[in-house]
């Protein structure tokens, strides 16, 4: 954001991946597709001429006098930009959210950035380190990553071992998982560890926690499940980020891609612990011609090789494709 993170697809195997566990997307990403990115070997960007001459307000989320930005085409430029107009460094930044300063999971920035969107960085505020007892398989934790090689909460259900973590919110960079440093982890590969690390007995995580403004202090988030009235962009057009290839203005998301995106969405947090709307909006574009599972899954094979999806995995995100396109979502 093919057939699973962990190993090529067997074509005479069926498995899950890492069943109701943590990793997202959205994020975040717009370019948390890495290899994997529409076009298989992606293209080299363009030149600035030949960029979207496309303006953008921008604020630090935890306060700042307004910026405008221009001339990106990935989200690593887009980091870039905003650091050049605030004086900082690109590391520095750790998400963006579309349209409010809060962290708010829901609104986070990710393939699609409506042209009338407003985009607030959170950078890094508070270190922190918190021993946590795995007492469940599960954790409850929800991993996105930022397109820039930060992975970071996005969903912590309730209930669960994470949640009884006080310490733990959503928004918090993981730095570190005992002691190992995964900074350029990807978020499924952040999951799978954390998946993997043994029960009953206890880890160590280094947070970093996005910088709150006085204001912004208040309850812990559990960060909610994305609605169904959770549009892409304000606008009629959005400028789609890819993290290979140029970045295009397009018409505003159908209902069609709205529904089917977040279904498949949903299936990567449910087969893979993820949330990643820039993959799932990818998948969803290379099922909407195919004529049947076979054919889209070859087609998948070829446009997202890093992956190994399960066969339970496509069926399933090729039945819900189908689904939104015959209007039953």
């Amino acid at each position: 954001m093919p057939y699973g993170p962990w190993k090529k697809k067997n074509k005479a195997t069926k498995e899950h991946l890492v069943e109701n566990e943590e990793v997202s997307g959205g994020h975040a990403g717009a370019g948390s597709l890495g290899k994997s990115a529409v076009n298989g070997a992606g293209l080299p960007a363009p030149p600035a001429s030949m960029r979207p001459k496309l303006v953008f307000h921008t604020q630090l989320a935890h306060g700042s006098p307004t910026g405008r930005i221009e001339g990106f085409t990935n989200v690593k430029e887009l980091y870039a930009k905003i650091a050049e107009a605030f004086n900082i460094s690109p590391p520095e930044i750790l998400f963006c959210t579309l349209n409010t300063h809060k962290i708010d999971m829901e609104k986070l920035l990710g393939g699609q950035i409506g042209l009338e969107d407003f985009i607030f960085a959170h950078i890094k505020g508070i270190k922190k380190e918190v021993e946590v007892y795995k007492s469940e398989d599960a954790l409850g934790l929800t991993i996105t990553d930022n397109g820039a090689g930060y992975a970071f909460i996005k969903r912590i259900r309730e209930g669960s071992v994470a949640d009884e973590v006080k310490v733990i919110c959503v928004g918090d960079q993981i730095e570190c998982i005992n002691g190992c440093n995964i900074v350029g982890t990807r978020h499924y590969e952040v999951a799978r560890m954390l998946k993997d690390l043994p029960r009953n007995k206890s880890f160590t995580l280094k947070l970093v926690e996005p910088m709150k403004a006085f204001e912004m202090l208040e309850p812990r988030s559990k960060g909610g499940k994305p609605g169904n009235d959770n549009k892409i962009g304000t606008g009629r057009s959005t400028l789609r980020l890819r993290s290979k290839g140029p970045a295009t203005v397009e018409d505003e998301p159908t209902e069609f891609d709205e529904k089917a995106i977040k279904k498949v969405d949903d299936l990567l947090e449910s087969y893979m612990g993820i949330r990643d709307t820039e993959l799932a909006a990818t998948m969803v574009e290379v099922g909407r011609d195919k004529n049947n599972p076979d054919e889209f899954a070859m087609a998948l094979d070829e446009t997202l090789g890093d992956f190994a999806f399960p066969d339970e995995f496509v069926f399933d995100v090729w039945g819900a494709i189908g689904d939104a396109k015959q209007g039953r979502l």
